[in-house]
């Protein structure tokens, strides 16, 4: 049984279905119970068409649900509309179900597990271990998020994707990123690795549309990806990125994330996706951590600061200043972030991470009370205990050095 090709031909088939007539949740809603029974009789019987035969039964299995609904009566035509089994339109429609599960009216995790249900062809147990949360409590957010968009259209073929979002269409490129990014940076969890199944995503996206912020967000990942094995020690602690084993980076993902980048940014219609991309290409192409080209880096995240306006990202800036310039100047960067913050809504919402920069670059400078006290307050907000210990560790790193 290939599970990945009924995950590739997930989105296919719903596509199909839904232009014979099937509104979006029932079309899936009947894909899963075809995947459901391919499951069972594929391995001994495996069909010749499989795009064909799963289209022939969810058409059954919607066509079942029709004549037990209330309604059957006025959609006897659908009944009589069956198409005989044979090879499925070659047809696509994978691309506009990105868009859909995209759909600005969803709040970010109901896009993340529309899309991965819908478009990557996981189950709803799949989803629920690798955000690891009831099964039931997926369900009822799939549903809902069904629910949302279930009288939305679908753009037609060769319409323009990057069109702003309205209520009665789908989501557009930088809402679908996000979508794919985030399902990306929740790495492995459960028994799906969502990073790998992000890539793979992206890739059919990339396949299916021609936009340079898809390439960009593709050789993000790519370069992100080369560096995982690395990342982590056997206990699961961090490893920062300086102090990572370069010679176990994955050179080949490197080269292609590389290529991919080099291409998108030759047509001259930069993103936030490529110009991180581009920092990150960077980082991979130092040998040693102390090769690295912090001059460039700065430029490349003050064109990111420019497209975004983040102050994540110029806490990002303020470190890299930090190594280009040195400490002092990263902490006069940090302070101008603080200023600018305090004058607006991000009062309300402290930085995530900004005491851990502020600890590196105080360490740096030479005030080790400074940086252990802020080490401390960064592992208290910490987000994920894997980053708790470790800002914790180098904590009780500093205070150990300054007892007497």
């Amino acid at each position: 049984m290939d599970e990945l090709l009924l995950r590739r031909l997930t989105p296919r088939v719903i596509g199909i279905l839904v232009r014979r007539g099937a509104d979006f949740a029932a079309a899936e809603d009947a894909v899963q119970d075809a995947l459901v029974e391919a499951l069972r009789t594929w391995p001994a019987d495996p069909p010749r068409d499989a795009q064909g035969w799963l289209v022939t039964v969810a058409w059954r299995r919607f066509l079942d649900a029709i004549r037990a609904d209330s309604a059957r009566r006025r959609r006897e035509d659908l009944v009589e509309s069956e198409p005989a089994p044979g090879p499925a339109t070659a047809v696509d429609d994978t691309l506009r179900l990105y868009f859909l599960c995209a759909h600005p009216s969803l709040t970010p995790s109901s896009a993340v597990a529309l899309t991965l249900r819908a478009v990557g062809g996981l189950t709803t147990r799949q989803i629920a271990r690798a955000y690891l949360v009831p099964e039931a409590t997926m369900a009822q957010r799939i549903s809902r998020a069904k629910r949302t968009v279930a009288g939305v259209g679908l753009s037609p073929a060769g319409a323009e994707p990057d069109a702003p979002g309205r209520p009665d269409r789908a989501g557009d490129v930088a809402t679908v990123l996000r979508v794919l990014y985030l399902v990306f940076n929740e790495g492995y969890s459960g028994d799906v690795d969502l990073a790998a199944e992000a890539i793979r995503l992206t890739r059919q996206l990339a396949a299916s549309i021609d936009h340079p912020e898809v390439a960009g967000l593709l050789s993000l990942m790519l370069l992100h990806h080369a560096r995982r094995a690395t990342r982590t020690k056997p206990d699961g602690s961090l490893v920062p990125l300086a102090e990572q084993d370069r010679g176990r980076w994955d050179t080949t993902l490197i080269a292609e994330g590389v290529q991919i980048l080099q291409a998108a940014l030759a047509r001259d219609r930069l993103g936030e996706f490529q110009a991180q991309a581009a920092i990150a290409a960077l980082h991979a192409d130092a040998q040693r951590a102390e090769e690295t080209d912090w001059v460039q880096i700065v430029e490349w995240y003050d064109e990111l600061a420019r497209l975004t306006d983040s102050p994540v990202v110029r806490l990002n800036r303020a470190v890299a200043v930090g190594e280009a310039d040195g400490p002092h100047a990263g902490l006069a960067a940090l302070a101008e972030l603080d200023a600018t913050t305090r004058d607006s809504s991000a009062k309300a919402h402290p930085l995530p991470r900004r005491e851990a920069v502020a600890a590196y670059l105080h360490e740096r400078a030479g005030d080790l009370a400074t940086a252990a006290r802020l080490y401390a307050e960064a592992a208290h907000r910490a987000p994920n205990l894997a980053e708790r210990t470790h800002l914790t560790h180098q904590a009780a790193r500093l205070n150990a050095r300054l007892r007497p």
